[in-house]
């Protein structure tokens, strides 16, 4: 996910097996990712007292929101060729990542 950083909890010394992923703000989803028996969450903007809400049932993964989302251009684009084939499409080079990291 060319992410800088990655925020995370406890490892829980096991061998993961399924992961959850949400682009963007995924925190609200972190129950449906228990639910799943998912070992890992990849999402973003978890706030500080929402990772203790894991219950050391998973490990949450907080790599960014731009990074979690940066690749989904290039897969709707994909998608709407697909469906779509003679639509005129472009996909946009710009970065809107406001966040920088040291």
């Amino acid at each position: 996910m060319k992410a800088d950083s990655v925020r995370y909890t406890k490892l829980m010394g096991k061998k993961v097996r399924k992961v959850a992923v949400c682009g963007g703000s995924g925190s609200f989803l972190l129950g449906n990712a228990i639910g799943a028996n998912a070992d890992v969450f990849i999402t973003s903007d978890f706030k500080y007292h929402s990772f203790f809400d894991t219950e050391n049932k998973l490990v949450i993964a907080d790599i960014g929101h731009y990074e979690t989302e940066q690749f989904t251009g290039e897969i709707f684009l994909e998608l709407i060729q697909r469906k779509f084939p003679t639509f005129a499409l472009h996909l946009s080079k710009i970065n809107t990542n406001p966040i920088n990291y040291l």
